[in-house]
């Protein structure tokens, strides 16, 4: 019993998912065509019903003449050839017989010409089984066809007489034959048309589709985003229906416009705010270590739980200078401010930052690979070589000894610079993933830290390569995590590649 609803869903989902332009010409067709077919049916009742009266007229019309003829023939029987048939004013086609005793006495049809022809026993059979009532049946008399007959009592017995209908069936047929006719190239024009005036009136709704289709493309996530794009007033009738939708697609567009607008001031004080406090920090932080490294240099004057005390102190605020440094630098290129622009070796780059990684952390291997030859690119030499020391250096905190970190630097097919750096640790967890370029982003216990975080680097990176016009992205699954920068080359290198 569910295979019918399943088949029965599956048909409704097929045809909700077919266009709206499709929906309305087919149901303005399906209805066309019930219509005419009402049409055709009524029509051919209606006029078989006329017709059938005419064929009665002419039925007892014959059947008068046939009656007075057979009264006035002397001994209540005809004589040879002198049968009711041959009554004067009777049409071709018609039939008559003269029953007498229960059998045919005399019977016959006129020819188109006009002559007498005889009945079979099967058609003699057909009209004495009409009863003798006076009213109008329909026959099939064989080879002769459909007849309407009637059968009337006479003296000394009774005489049945019969009109084609031929000529009704005739008309029936022709008439129906232009209905249709009619009816098929009034649909065929019907859907040109038709489908003419439904693309014509949903134009205005593919305006309006238009507009949220270019509103969709627009990244309102971040960044200060200008919505000017709104349904042009012809489109937002509130007397249509079309109309009504563009109208609240534009109320629609103007609050989330006021909502990005609010957003963007939030994230504007924020990010002041945080290189405001950035900036005044590091003053504070500045005469923290110098007392911090003035105290150390005496530590032999003071107790050693004091000495261990200040060397925590310089050390906390390295740390805390480096992550105001970060915090500035990410405020510094939010404002938009250039970086310095100059020719960046990416080839001697790659390797002076893996061989720092290698001072750096031991315990692991590193791989690199690079071309024969150098790969300029246009950029800030210290930002790009903290992008590199930033996703090495992630690969080495996030991951235990002993895993193997390859760096590759190579040259696409569109020319740019790509540097890979992989690592085949547990990988990052996959609802981590998706946010591992956000600012204080920190990843779980798959990537497990040897060392603190500020949960920044990656942030930075992402910044950095944006600003340098390049890309930045993450794949990562179980055993293996790569990290790819692609950044446009200074000079292009016909020839070359990865």
């Amino acid at each position: 019993m569910a295979a019918p609803a399943s088949t029965g869903k599956r048909r409704s989902h097929r045809l909700a998912r077919l266009p709206l332009r499709t929906k309305l010409i087919a149901s303005m067709l399906l209805l066309l065509t019930v219509v005419c077919l009402v049409i055709g049916v009524v029509s051919e009742i209606a006029l078989s019903g006329f017709l059938t009266k005419q064929t009665d007229s002419q039925l007892y019309a014959a059947a008068g003449r046939a009656r007075e003829f057979a009264a006035r023939l002397p001994g209540g029987g005809p004589p040879s050839g002198r049968g009711p048939l041959t009554a004067p004013g009777q049409a071709a086609g018609t039939v008559t017989a003269q029953i007498a005793g229960g059998e045919v006495v005399d019977g016959g049809t006129l020819s188109p010409h006009g002559q007498r022809q005889g009945l079979t026993d099967d058609q003699e059979d057909v009209l004495l089984a009409v009863p003798a009532d006076g009213r109008a049946y329909t026959r099939s008399l064989g080879e002769l066809g459909d007849y309407r007959v009637a059968a009337f009592g006479v003296p000394g017995g009774i005489v049945v007489t019969g009109v084609p209908l031929k000529a009704t069936h005739d008309t029936l047929m022709t008439v129906g034959l232009i209905l249709f006719g009619v009816a098929a190239a009034g649909l065929v024009g019907t859907g040109f048309l038709g489908a003419f005036a439904v693309r014509r009136t949903l134009r205005p709704l593919d305006r309006v589709a238009a507009t949220a289709a270019r509103v969709s493309e627009l990244r309102l996530d971040r960044g200060e985003v200008a919505l000017e794009i709104r349904v042009p007033a012809a489109d937002t009738d509130p007397r249509t229906e079309v109309g009504q939708v563009g109208a609240a697609l534009n109320l629609m567009l103007g609050n989330i416009s006021q909502a990005l607008e609010a957003r963007q001031a939030s994230e504007t004080r924020v990010r002041r705010f945080v290189a405001d406090a950035s900036h005044e920090l590091r003053t504070p932080l500045a005469a923290i270590r110098g007392y911090a490294e003035l105290a150390e240099r005496g530590s032999a004057l003071v107790p050693p739980d004091v000495a261990h005390s200040m060397t925590r102190i310089r050390s906390e605020a390295d740390r805390m200078t480096s992550l105001v440094e970060d915090l500035l630098l990410l405020a510094r290129i939010d404002a938009g401010r250039p970086l310095d622009a100059g020719e960046v070796d990416l080839t001697r780059l790659v390797a002076d930052a893996v061989g720092d990684a290698h001072v750096a952390g031991p315990g692991h291997h590193w791989r690199l690979r690079l071309p024969a030859h150098p790969v300029p690119v246009l950029g800030d030499l210290q930002r790009l070589h903290q992008v590199l020391a930033n996703l090495l250096a992630n690969a080495r905190t996030h991951t235990p000894p002993g895993t193997t970190v390859v760096t590759a630097l190579v040259l696409a097919p569109d020319g740019s610079a790509v540097v890979t750096v992989t690592d085949d640790g547990p990988g990052i967890a996959p609802e981590v993933l998706p946010t591992v370029f956000e600012r204080f982003a920190r990843g779980d216990s798959s990537r497990s830290r040897a060392a603190g975080s500020t949960g920044l680097g990656l942030a930075i990176a992402a910044a950095v390569v944006a600003a340098h016009h390049g890309t930045i992205e993450v794949h990562s699954g179980p055993g293996r995590t790569e990290f790819a920068v692609r950044l446009p080359v200074a000079v292009p290198r016909p020839g070359t590649g990865g």
